[in-house]
C-alpha cells in the first residue's frame, strides 16, 4: 500500500493538551483535565514499574548466581580441607568430616538462637505515622462543627 491509501492516525495528546502539530487540544472542563492528568500519571507509573521489574529480575538472577557460587566454593573448600587434614594427620577422613559437620551444626544453632532474641517490629516509622493519622481523624470527627 502507498502512504496515501492508509488512514491517518489521530494525533496524540500530551497531558497538558499540546498536539504535535502545534494545535491546542485543551480539555473542556476540570474533570477532563484531571482525568487526563491521572491517566498520564498512571501510564508513567506503569512504564516505570515495568522497567523496575526488569531490573529487579536481573538483580535477583545475579544474587542467585552469586549465592550458588559461594555455596559451591564453600563445599569444595570443606572437601579439600577435610582431605588435607586427613592426609596430614593420618586420621580417617570420615571422622574429620563428622567433626566438621558438628562444628557447622553448633554455629548454625548459635546463629538461629541469636536471630530470635532481637526482634525489631517491622515498619516502625510507617506504623507511627498511621497511628498519628488515626488520632488526627478521631480528633477531626470529635470536634463540634460551628454554624458560621
Amino acid at each position: 500500500m502507498n502512504s496515501t491509501s492508509e488512514p491517518a492516525s489521530p494525533p496524540s495528546v500530551d497531558p497538558l493538551g499540546a498536539v504535535p502539530d502545534g494545535r491546542n487540544a485543551l480539555p473542556n472542563n476540570w474533570r477532563e483535565a484531571l482525568m487526563s492528568l491521572v491517566a498520564s500519571r498512571a501510564a508513567l507509573i506503569q512504564l516505570e514499574a515495568r522497567q523496575s521489574a526488569k531490573s529487579g529480575v536481573k538483580r535477583a538472577a545475579s544474587m542467585v548466581a552469586a549465592v550458588l557460587c559461594v555455596f559451591f566454593t564453600w563445599a569444595l573448600l570443606l572437601a579439600g580441607g577435610i582431605a588435607a587434614i586427613s592426609s596430614a594427620s593420618g586420621w580417617a577422613w570420615h571422622w574429620i568430616a563428622l567433626g566438621t559437620a558438628a562444628i557447622h551444626l553448633l554455629i548454625a544453632l548459635l546463629l538461629a538462637g541469636g536471630v530470635g532474641k532481637s526482634r525489631v517490629p517491622s515498619f516502625p516509622v510507617t506504623r507511627a505515622e498511621f497511628q498519628k493519622d488515626r488520632q488526627w481523624i478521631e480528633n477531626f470527627q470529635n470536634k463540634p462543627k460551628s454554624n458560621n
